[in-house]
């Protein structure tokens, strides 16, 4: 237990801090726990098998907790937290008798929170802003005063499209640097400057004015602005700008052609010496951690490499000056700890948590405090606060699913199958507790991006339909990402083709093994899953007896013209055009006449991402051919699926079209 916490009287008054938080926000901390048991004495007894119906609400219930992030000091959190059903970032004070900050939010999104120092935090927010009658989504910083008071916007009097935070001092004063656009129109202002900023004040001090097709800025952990990357859609052409020294002119040291698959070479982390950085290159076909000589711009030493995946990226010291751990998805979200005194902490907890995993999420500055996730892909699990100068003890701070916490849902694992060219492909499959493994019903369910992937984690959604008695497969079909380049190239080119085909061949493979009943499968999917299922319910309707589409791309022509007003518009637009060779050919909502599956569709009014137009022209055509579609319109409703009331409707919904069209 922390030492200021040892005393029976501070842990009594801490309670007393909990009937505080309790009386300000009732729904908010209804199932907090704070530090109530070391890990390691009391262990999860799970139940052998979830109950047979447990209510949909249990499953929709938002996460209590998200991405925790421990002040410098270890003292204050700042995590995104449900709230009457509703997502908000609270900053709470561990220690003392405080109200929770509930930092209000409105309609924008909630992109990134940083601590700046043990008082400031800065936040990122987003949304789409109408300039002479045109979307354009925009971002902004503000400050916010961890114990209350009032917010210091950063970004707001003159702005483009983009407001991004590239540095924190360490030194403990309350400065940012950050990168901005003036204006959205292309003229000088266009191109964002470099701030320093003070975000309890708001005072800005210019280090870098913008410069010509240079819209990315990179800063070395002191401070100074060394590296600057830039595009120039009309050549396809990319250039990288770098000096020594923040007193040095920018020279460009690099050139790339994406028109010949060429790529930068650029650092993640600009070190002290000026003559080396570290950075993740592919040079042997998979993303790995390098030495880069600056001079040369080679990546000389591998660092550190995983076998058959793709680094996701690096956990720095807390001055930023060094890589303390890498982070990469094999089966699962791990971490290779480089740093030994951190190896040996992550040891120590795994040893802990037994078969549950332990994820540290965030450290205080002195990497002696920190939140740690303990859980499974078969449970939402819990946060614990460790703190390794009090005898490392780990103690419950709150449950992310107070109504699943002791529960084993639907069993997990990670297998491979090969596609019909012979591709091995990785996937998901989620089965139904308490059932025989042979012959079950099948939701097939592709994830979205499609430069993304599964692994075995908790999902609210599968194991909702695992509970309900199905199946559930999830592939990580060509083009996903953390498989190398090979593997992502190959889906170049194939939305709707073979990387529908491989969807089909995971189907094959289960009903092969006799796991599945090959009459029984349902796709279903959302964003690029979602255009997924249209297009099965196209294209291979007689392999399913329904299909599922939430947010669903269903008109790529139409999303090449909505993702050409954003940043990067003209990249935007050629990577659309490479999602396949005839966009009109592949675009669900051109084959209407062509459906044979019954689809359910549903788009939340309020998405940022993929408009609800894509669903509306969509379900208007099936209607005017007679097809059989059921639609909801989310009011409300975003991408992100960050209202409890959507998502219970949603599962509501699906459990009683399911029920119609492909029962358990």
């Amino acid at each position: 237990m922390p030492n200021d916490l040892a005393s029976s009287k501070n842990y009594v008054a801490l309670q007393v801090i909990l009937g505080v938080y309790m009386r300000y926000l009732t729904a908010l901390f209804a199932s907090l726990f704070i530090l109530s048991s070391p890990a390691h004495a009391q262990p999860v007894n799970p139940s052998a098998n979830a109950p047979a119906l447990r209510p949909a609400a249990d499953f929709a219930r938002l996460p209590f907790l998200e991405s925790p992030e421990l002040s410098p000091d270890g003292r204050r959190l700042a995590a995104r937290v449900s709230a009457s059903g509703q997502q908000a970032l609270a900053v709470l004070n561990l220690f003392e008798k405080t109200k929770p900050l509930l930092v209000p939010i409105g309609t924008n999104d909630l992109l990134s929170w940083d601590w700046v120092n043990d008082d400031w935090l800065a936040i990122r927010i987003g949304n789409v802003s109408k300039v002479e009658g045109v979307d354009f989504y925009v971002t902004r910083i503000v400050g916010i005063p961890a114990s209350g008071g009032k917010a210091v916007p950063i970004s707001f009097r003159k702005g483009g499209e983009t407001a991004d935070i590239l540095w924190r001092a360490t030194d403990g004063s309350p400065r940012i640097i950050m990168s901005m656009q003036k204006s959205i129109y292309n003229d000088g202002d266009f191109w964002p400057d470099v701030d320093e900023v003070d975000i309890s004040s708001g005072k800005t001090r210019l280090l870098v004015a913008g410069r010509v097709n240079i819209m990315r800025w990179f800063v070395d952990p002191a401070g100074a602005v060394r590296m600057g990357v830039g595009y120039e859609d009309s050549s396809r052409t990319s250039k990288l700008l770098y000096r020594p020294n923040q007193n040095a002119p920018f020279r460009v040291v690099d050139r790339a052609d994406y028109r010949r698959d060429e790529a930068l070479t650029f650092p993640i982390l600009l070190a002290g010496d000026a003559a080396r950085a570290l950075t993740i290159q592919r040079a042997d076909g998979f993303d790995a951690l390098y030495d880069l000589d600056l001079s040369s711009l080679e990546a000389k030493k591998v660092i550190h490499a995983v076998s058959g995946y793709d680094i996701d990226s690096v956990i720095l010291n807390p001055a930023g000056t060094a890589v303390s751990g890498v982070r990469y998805t094999s089966d699962r979200a791990r971490v290779h700890w480089i740093d030994p005194a951190m190896a040996e902490v992550q040891s120590s907890l795994d040893k802990a948590v037994g078969a549950r995993t332990a994820q540290i999420v965030s450290l205080s500055r002195d990497q002696k405090q920190m939140m740690v996730w303990v859980g499974d892909a078969s449970q939402p699990g819990s946060y614990y606060y460790f703190d390794s100068t009090a005898g490392g003890t780990m103690q419950r701070f709150a449950d992310v699913n107070e109504k699943l916490r002791n529960e084993k849902l639907g069993p997990v694992s990670t297998y491979r199958y090969k596609a019909r060219d012979g591709l091995s492909i990785e996937a998901i499959l989620t089965l139904p507790p308490g059932r025989d493994t042979k012959n079950l019903p099948l939701i097939l369910l592709p994830h979205g991006g499609p430069e993304a992937r599964d692994a075995a984690e908790y999902d609210w959604w599968v194991q909702f339909l695992a509970s309900r008695g199905y199946a559930v497969v999830q592939p990580n079909y060509r083009g996903s990402t953390g498989y190398g380049q090979a593997f992502q190239d190959a889906g170049d080119g194939q939305w709707g083709l073979k990387m529908q085909d491989d969807l089909n061949d995971a189907v094959a493979d289960l009903a092969s093994k006799a796991i599945i009943d090959p009459k029984r499968v349902c796709i279903a999917g959302a964003s690029y899953g979602g255009y997924a299922a249209m297009r099965g319910a196209q294209r291979d309707g007689d392999k399913f007896r329904c299909a599922i589409s939430y947010a669903g791309v269903s008109d790529l022509n139409g999303m090449l013209n909505y993702d050409g007003r954003f940043l990067y518009g003209n990249s935007a637009r050629a990577g659309w055009k490479e999602a396949a060779p005839d966009l009109k050919n592949v675009s669900p909502v051109n084959h209407a006449s062509e459906f044979t599956a019954p689809i359910l569709m549903m788009h939340g009014k309020a998405d940022l991402r993929v408009p609800v137009s894509q669903s509306r022209r969509m379900v208007a055509r099936l209607k005017d051919a007679g097809k059989p579609v059921d639609y909801i319109e989310q009011p409300l409703g975003d991408h992100h699926f960050t209202r409890e009331a959507d998502r219970l409707q949603f599962l509501q919904v699906m459990e009683a079209f399911l029920a119609k069209h492909n029962p358990a």
